[in-house]
């Protein structure tokens, strides 16, 4: 080929090198855009979330399909009049702004507490308006109130009996006015004191126990 023919086929490479690498970048992002973004899970609750490998447990159990985020406050309670209120910390913010698709609930222990119990008449508004900020979220997250485990005993300052003649009692009712699903923790761990060390924080089997329990729930009944 001459020095004219090379010129004159210069151009015509150059463009055949184009299109290829357009056609190859096109087929990646294609690629791309075909993965699912993760299902994305916000474990809101108290020390019993934030505390324990429950979180972790479950984001083993769901696989790869999912990211859970750990939103868990130690101390938070479910009542704005309360002590610590879980809609004023930061991890309220945190787990608005994970833009969740699917939310799980665990509060109630810390409102047994004789700090908090005055307040327990507004326990239904605040958990109510709780659960009404989550569902404003552009996701549209599904959401579940999960039913703590027992308080087995007062070694941490909260009430058994408190526990379970009002907040228990109080977490239904707000079940039944929001038409939420709850996941039952509670009867769950109820025979399992013995996972409990200090009445109110699960070890590590008792952790596993949450997360299967909130596993079954949210994958055999997703909608």
């Amino acid at each position: 080929m001459n020095r004219d023919e090379r010129k004159k086929n210069t151009p015509l490479a150059l463009g055949l090198v184009a299109i290829i690498a357009m056609s190859c970048l096109a087929t990646v992002n294609l690629a791309m855009n075909s993965i699912p973004s993760p299902i994305r899970v916000a474990c809101v609750g108290d020390s019993i979330t934030e505390g324990t490998y429950y979180p972790m447990d479950l984001m083993i159990l769901l696989g790869t399909n999912y990211s859970v985020g750990n939103f868990g406050v130690g101390g938070s309670a479910v009542s704005l009049d309360s002590g610590k209120p879980y809609m004023n910390e930061d991890a309220f913010q945190g787990a608005k702004a994970f833009q969740p698709n699917i939310v799980l609930i665990m509060l109630g222990a810390n409102d047994a507490s004789p700090l908090n119990s005055p307040s327990n008449d507004s326990f239904v508004e605040g958990y109510v308006q709780l659960i009404g900020a989550f569902q404003m979220l552009s996701s549209k997250p599904k959401m579940y109130i999960v039913k703590p485990p027992p308080v087995f005993s007062d070694e941490t300052g909260l009430n058994p009996e408190f526990f379970l003649k009002n907040i228990i009692p109080n977490i239904e009712k707000v079940a039944e006015q929001t038409n939420l699903p709850i996941i039952d923790a509670y009867s769950a761990l109820t025979n399992n004191s013995n996972l409990f060390p200090d009445g109110v924080h699960p070890n590590a089997e008792g952790a596993q126990l949450i997360a299967n329990t909130i596993y079954q729930a949210i994958t055999q009944h997703p909608n």
